[in-house]
Order: structure tokens, then C-alpha cells, then sequence
């Protein structure tokens, strides 16, 4: 990453004194004679050099960084100097090399290298510091800051003096207004807040019939049950925030690396714990310590040659791992110590070292220094990491630590992104520096511990948000950058790329042609009604292959006999690296060249006769791609060998009679060299490294997914979505760009897509509805806008459409409504 324009003034003096290779040496009396004389005043150390130390110095030499082996965290530190000796000489200001440096006598030494220089009024006001004797007030320190938001705090502590509101948020809240001299505005009418709440919970708009049943109910409680009712929505739910999480963990489709290997998707597992509503805790640490269908995040991209060194698989894992789970910025702090915030290369390289093969040398901005990194978790006292455990059991250490109760950060990072996903604007901003005060810390802590204490059940928090009366409140406009930022409401958003064509769709009940999202939605959303009557093992040619086998290609073979044809089968099979499997010498299904060891579904009913069946299954264990560094230091190679297996559920029912098979011993195999004997049974579905566990088995039990595709986050971007802000995802994008760009604009006046979508939408309509203009016009503006069309908007509109409606005067009209920011905005 580029460095900061402003370099270090400590960090430069340190490389001036290395060059000089002396601790101080005195000034000619030319050199002198073009300094600027020490400035009269007596010198403040608070108002006159700590806004110097704290604008050029602390990011290189305090809060726990020391540079050159020199730290200025206080004055006997300052005065010790660093690896070159001393910087400063009490009393004589002319004799001090930080003089010559920062004074730019010398073009080649002058200090800071980048950026503004120091003034000669400053120059002045240092000389003067300097030979006053460096007063410095005890009390005034550069050690490093205490983490903000890192510790929990108990909920009885937190809870609030009033009883009179029903939802405990609302007192905070009102707490904060009061102190601000806020006057809290009146909750939004039943259409608006019907409106928000529906694309906040489920990513769609109300249907006509919806939003008028919800706004002719009288009950008091009614927006209470409607958040309740649409949160119970598993599906529309999971396929919402599938593209919030999708953002996060840089989840795809299709792009670079999934084609070749460097890239897995965790599509079926992310659905899957979106659709069950996974407690949080648990979400977090089957990331961390994955099995076989959720390490595609922390494998991160296998980028190709070599290239910079915080593109490693083991940092990419911990920069996703600290941004997503903690809210920190470790990419600065990957090349060197951080400029933006107190981290530093050994806290990255630390966290990086847990998913390391082996120990990690510090690379700074690639050079090597030597240094062998320290296995460690950023913060010391929320607990440590075996440096000498396996890689796996540093993998569960650290899911431990990031998910225990000592660990205040997890739930308020994901509240804060809750929060600023419903209301536009995080109680920390950005939301990826947790280390910074909230606006509210009492908001923060209590929806925190909240959480905490009703199982990590996010959908319980999102509860909470939607029905407090801050949610309700008037939406109000907040700026890209808020420097004073004041709650005052919910700020105004625009909806996502995904809900904009969601939306769209939804207006002509359209569908997508089909999922790019390769996964068995069936899977995730029904539990099985028994369970299945057979385990399935992992099987190989050799005994050991879950930890290390050599590459090879093998062929398991079994001879299944049926009573009589199928009613249905289908097979549930993962395989690493890939598979092909033949029945009865035709081909029924294959993996891509690397598997990543996902589970994938075939239905093979036609496949299987009455009487004998000869399955064979052809299994392959790669080695690394050509062109793979494990290192961009020494070039190194990984090892070829990796871990191999094969697993397979068949599911086979005819009429009551189940005939099921699984992968066992009793298959045969051969290859590598070696002649046809039995399979090895390697271990059960929770066989480390895989653990693949009930997610194989839920697959296994369920049926073809045949469900339309309404949503787009199940659909690969297409050129609309990308100009809205869908991103490639080959980096962890927690909030998109809000800001309106010229390829937005364009894409919405004449973009190939919309037009597309909404002559797709007209032809729709015009053949689903009478030829009634009135009718079809008013239609609109419900699915719209959610409102009937003024007196005005009815005449206009149903001029354009025509008496007698023509699809393109609907697409007319649709360019319309779709293009107003009453449809756009979320308010």
C-alpha cells in the first residue's frame, strides 16, 4: 500500500543517524549561522510539541511501536535515543541531530523525506524546547491506547432506569437526544415504515394486498408482529442477507480464481446458516475454524506468482478475520507498522502465522527481516495461541478466543454493522474502526450484551432495531463523511443493486432463467422428516489419506442390486480434489478440475435399472498448481502432498422399500500403481480436515431444488448490478459506495439490462391484466411506490400508456417510476 504523504518525522531521523553512523555531531558555524534562532517564549509541551509528536512521530515511535530501537512513549525514553544513540541534547538545541534533521539543511538528510516540511517557526519553537532542557510533564504519555470496545460489561449494569418504554433501546436513545437538546421527531406513517422494514428484513417490497392489510390493521403491536413475521421468513431472509454476507467474506459465483482452482465458494454453507439463523457465536466459529463447505474464506484467493506478500493465503485470513470479526485494519499493518492506527507487522503476522503451514518470516513491504513471527492473537489479554500446536488446533484456539466471553469486540462489531446497515450510519464510524468511540457508547454496549445474552440470535438484535422508536423516527440526509456527526433519525439510503432488481422483477412476477449460486436450497431450508439409515465414511486407496496423501488418480468401483427400478435417487458425494462417476458405463456426473471439496447433489433416478448396477467413481488428488509460491520470499513450493478422500450417500427409494449405499470398505479401488483391493475407511462425516458433518447429510436427504429463482443475490452481476455497486468481491467489502457515479447514470438512462428487465415487465403486465389503463396504471404505482398515483400522476400516466395499452407505453411509464427517488431511496 502506498505510504503515507507525511513520513515519520522519527522514523526519518532514525535513517539519518544510521547513514551518519553517529549519535550526534555538531554543526558548522555556516550551517548554524542559516538556522532559526530559538523562538523566545517559553515553550508548552502540551500545546507547543505534543500536537508535533502526536502529527509526525507517535505512528512510527510510541503506542508500542519503537522504530530504530528508539521510542518517545515518555522523556527518558526520548532521551535514550535509539539503536544510533541519542537524538537530543539537553540545553544545547545546535548540538542535536533531530535540529540538523528537521531543519532540511542538507537535501539529503533533510527530515520528513515526503510531504510539508517542518516550518522555521517550528524549527524554531523545537530549538527552544530543546534548550530549555525538554521539560515534559510526567503526566503527559504516548503509551499505546487501550482498545476501545474490547472488554464486555454486564447487562445488569446497563439496564435502564425507565420501565415506561417498551423496547429497552428507546431510553438510551432518548437519553442521548436529551443530551444533545434533541426534540425526537413523531414515528413515520404505517406506509413508510412498512416500506423500510420490509427491503430492510427481506430485501423486498410490499405486495398491494400486504401493505394494505398492514396499514387497515388496528392492533397496537401490529409493527412488533410484522418484523416478527417477516424475520420468520427463512428463505426471503437467507437470500436478503445472503448478499450483505456475500460482501464480507468475498463469496461469489463466477470472477477470478473460482475457474482455476484459487477461489471457493461457501455458498451452501453461508445459506444454510442464514436460513437457520445460526447463532452468531457458532457462525463466527465455524469461519474460523472451518470444515470442507466454509473454508473458502480463510483459504482466501491463491493468487498466481509471486506477488506481495500480504497477498498470502495466511494474511489474507487474518486481514478477513480481523476486518469482518473485529472491525480492525490489519492490510497497513501487513507491509509495516501501521500509519492509520496502532497496529503493527508482528501483531498481522502473528494473527497470520496461526493458518501458516509452517513459521512465517516478517516480510516488510517484502524485504525479509530475518524475524520469525510470534504466534499470537492481537489483543495478549484475551487469551493465547499453542505456537507449538498443530495448525488445526491454533485454527479451534483462536475460534475459541474470538467467541469467548472475554471477548467484548465480536458482538459489537456485528451490532455496529447491524446498526449502520438499518439506520444508514454506524454508532462507530467507519464501521471498520472499532477502535474509535461510539457516538453512543451506551447504545453500542447495550445492544451488545443484548445479544450475548440471548444466544448470539441476530435476528433477536434485528428485532430490537426495527421496533425501537429511533428506527421510526423521519429519515434525515447524512453526508458521505460526517465530521460532527449528531443522531437525529435514520438517514436517507438508496436501495442495493440486488434490491433495485429485485424490485424490478417483482413489479412483472418475473424469474431469473436460473441459480449461479450452486447450492440445494431444499437442503437448508427442510429439516428431514426421518434421518437417514446409513453413515457414510470417507474413503481412500491408501490408510492415513485425511492427513497427507501422494497425487494420484484412483477408481472406487461397487455393484449395487435393486428389486426393482427407482422411484428416486439421487447421490450426495464430495471428493478431494474431483470426482467423475459413471453408472453402468454412462457418465452421471462430475466435479471441476478442483472440487474444493464441496458437496454436490445428482440426480440419478434414470440412471439405475431393476437388477445389477455398476457404479464407478474416478477420484483424483492434485498436486498445487504450477505457478503457486508458498513463499514470495525464497520461491518455494508447496508440498505435493495433500489430504484425499471420497464421500458418497446414495439415496435410492422404490415404493416403501429403502435402498440406500454408501462410500465404505466395502467398495473397491485401484490406481496409483497399485491392484484392485478394498477401500480404506479414513473416518466418519466429521473427519478433520474436512468435518463436512450435517451439512453432507442434510444435501443427502433432500430433494431436487426445482424452486424459481426470484432474488439476485443468487445470480451472478450482471452489467446493472455492477454500476449499482455490486462488488467483484476479490476484496472484504463491508459497506458499499453510497456516492451516485456517471456509470450509474448511464446505466439507468439507456443500459442494455433495464431496458431488458422492464420490456420484460410490460409484456407481463399487458398479458396478465385486462386492457384497463386505470386499472393498469394504479397497479403500478402500488408495486412501485407503494401508494395509489395523485389525480395528476393518474392523468398523465394513463395518457402515456394509452386508452387501449401498448407495451410501449407501459415501458413508459415503467422508465418513470423506476427512475423516481421515491422509488430508489429508502426513506
Amino acid at each position: 500500500m502506498k505510504f503515507a504523504v507525511a513520513r515519520n518525522l522519527f522514523t526519518s531521523i532514525a535513517l539519518g543517524l544510521v547513514r551518519s553512523g553517529s549519535a550526534w555531531a555538531k554543526l558548522s558555524p555556516e550551517s548554524i549561522a542559516q538556522l532559526p534562532a530559538p523562538a523566545r517564549q517559553q515553550i508548552d509541551f502540551a500545546s507547543d510539541i505534543q500536537p508535533i509528536f502526536e502529527a509526525s512521530c507517535v505512528q512510527c515511535h510510541a503506542r508500542g511501536k519503537a522504530k530504530g530501537g528508539f521510542s518517545l512513549e515518555t522523556r527518558t525514553d526520548f532521551l535514550e535515543g535509539g539503536d544510533s544513540g541519542v537524538v537530543a541534547v539537553s540545553g544545547r538545541s545546535v548540538e542535536s541531530v533531530v535540529v540538523e534533521m528537521i531543519s532540511g539543511l542538507d537535501p539529503e538528510t533533510v527530515m520528513p523525506k515526503k510531504g510539508k516540511k517542518l516550518t522555521r517557526e517550528q524549527v524554531a519553537v523545537f530549538r527552544a524546547w530543546i534548550d530549555q532542557g525538554l521539560p515534559w510533564p510526567e503526566a503527559i504519555t504516548f503509551f499505546k491506547h487501550e482498545p476501545a470496545n474490547l472488554h464486555p460489561r454486564e447487562l445488569a449494569v446497563l439496564a435502564p432506569l425507565s420501565s415506561r418504554l417498551e423496547n429497552p433501546l428507546d431510553h438510551f436513545v432518548d437519553a442521548y437526544l436529551a443530551r444533545e437538546k434533541i426534540s425526537r421527531g413523531e414515528p413515520v406513517d404505517d406506509r413508510i415504515y412498512a416500506r423500510r422494514v420490509w427491503l430492510d428484513t427481506i430485501g423486498l417490497l410490499p405486495s398491494p394486498d400486504e401493505l394494505e392489510a398492514f396499514i387497515a390493521d388496528r392492533a397496537p403491536d401490529k409493527r412488533a408482529r410484522l418484523v416478527e413475521r417477516l424475520l420468520a421468513q427463512n428463505q426471503p431472509y437467507a437470500e436478503h442477507w445472503l448478499t450483505f454476507w456475500n460482501d464480507l467474506l468475498r463469496n461469489d459465483y463466477k470472477g477470478p480464481g473460482y475457474t482455476d482452482g484459487g477461489r471457493k465458494a461457501i455458498t451452501g454453507w453461508l445459506y444454510a446458516a442464514l436460513a437457520r439463523n445460526l447463532p452468531y457465536d457458532r457462525f463466527v466459529a465455524e469461519l474460523i475454524d472451518p470444515g470442507a463447505n466454509a473454508d473458502g474464506f480463510t483459504n482466501g484467493i491463491i493468487w498466481r506468482g509471486a506477488v506481495n506478500a500480504s497477498m498470502v493465503p495466511p494474511m489474507q485470513a487474518a486481514q478477513g478475520i480481523a476486518q469482518v470479526f473485529l472491525g480492525v485494519n490489519l492490510k497497513c499493518a501487513s507491509c509495516h507498522d501501521s500509519f492509520i492506527n496502532e497496529y503493527t507487522l508482528d501483531d498481522s503476522y502473528g494473527l497470520a502465522s496461526i493458518y501458516a503451514d509452517g513459521p512465517l518470516e516478517i516480510a516488510e513491504c517484502d524485504k525479509p527481516t530475518g524475524h520469525i513471527a510470534r504466534v499470537k492473537f492481537l489483543y495478549d489479554e484475551l487469551g493465547g495461541i499453542d505456537s507449538n500446536a498443530s495448525r488445526a488446533t491454533r485454527r479451534q484456539q483462536l475460534a475459541e478466543v474470538i467467541t469467548g466471553r472475554k471477548n467484548g469486540r465480536l458482538p459489537r462489531t456485528i451490532v455496529n454493522r447491524l446498526w449502520q446497515r438499518f439506520i444508514g450510519y454506524g454508532l462507530v464510524e467507519p464501521v471498520d474502526e472499532m477502535d474509535k468511540p461510539a457516538w453512543s457508547p451506551e447504545v453500542l454496549d447495550w445492544l451488545a450484551e443484548d445479544l450475548v445474552t440471548h444466544g448470539y440470535n441476530l435476528k433477536h438484535t434485528m428485532a430490537r432495531i426495527l421496533t425501537s422508536r429511533a428506527y421510526q423516527l423521519p429519515s434525515v440526509s447524512v453526508g458521505e463523511t460526517e465530521e460532527h456527526y449528531v443522531f437525529r433519525g435514520p438517514a436517507v439510503r438508496r436501495m442495493s443493486a440486488e434490491q433495485f432488481s429485485d424490485a424490478i422483477l417483482a413489479v412483472g412476477g418475473l424469474t431469473h432463467p436460473k441459480s449461479d449460486a450452486k447450492m440445494n436450497r431444499l437442503a437448508a431450508l427442510s429439516a428431514p422428516k426421518q434421518p437417514l439409515p446409513l453413515q457414510p465414511k470417507w474413503i481412500w486407496a491408501t490408510p492415513g489419506a485425511h492427513e497427507k496423501a501422494p497425487p494420484g488418480s484412483f477408481v472406487f468401483r461397487r455393484m449395487i442390486t435393486l428389486p426393482a427400478a427407482p422411484d428416486e435417487a439421487h447421490i450426495a458425494i464430495s471428493a478431494d480434489d474431483n470426482y467423475t462417476i459413471r453408472i453402468n458405463g454412462k457418465a452421471a456426473g462430475a466435479s471441476p478440475k478442483r472440487n474444493g471439496t464441496g458437496t454436490d447433489w445428482l440426480e440419478v433416478t434414470a440412471q439405475l435399472r431393476a437388477g445389477s448396477n455398476a457404479i464407478e467413481i474416478t477420484a483424483a488428488n492434485l498436486a498445487p498448481d504450477e505457478g503457486r509460491l508458498v513463499s514470495v520470499k525464497t520461491d518455494a513450493r508447496p508440498d505435493p502432498d495433500s489430504p484425499a478422500g471420497l464421500l458418497v450417500y446414495a439415496r435410492v427409494r422404490s415404493g416403501e422399500a429403502v435402498l440406500d449405499f454408501v462410500s465404505d470398505q466395502s467398495w473397491s479401488v485401484s490406481g496409483g500403481g497399485q491392484a484392485e483391493g478394498a477401500a480404506v475407511e479414513l473416518g466418519g462425516i466429521e473427519l478433520a480436515p474436512w468435518k463436512v458433518g450435517r451439512h453432507f447429510l442434510d444435501v443427502a436427504a433432500a430433494g431436487k431444488d426445482t424452486a424459481p429463482v426470484y432474488r439476485a443475490s443468487l445470480v451472478a452481476a450482471d452489467p446493472l448490478m455492477v454500476a449499482l455497486g455490486r462488488p467483484n468481491r476479490e476484496q472484504v467489502v463491508t459497506v458499499r459506495q453510497t456516492t451516485a457515479t456517471t456509470l450509474q447514470a448511464l446505466e439507468l438512462t439507456n443500459g442494455a439490462t433495464l431496458a431488458s428487465q422492464l420490456e420484460r415487465v410490460a409484456e407481463k403486465t399487458l398479458s396478465a391484466n385486462r386492457p384497463d389503463s386505470r386499472e393498469i396504471v394504479e397497479s403500478l404505482y402500488l408495486k412501485t411506490v407503494s401508494r395509489r398515483p395523485t389525480a395528476a400522476e393518474l392523468g398523465l400516466a394513463t395518457n402515456l400508456v394509452g386508452p387501449s395499452p401498448t407495451k410501449d407505453g407501459l415501458e413508459d411509464l415503467l422508465w418513470i417510476l423506476v427512475m423516481l427517488p421515491e422509488f430508489q431511496l429508502i426513506h
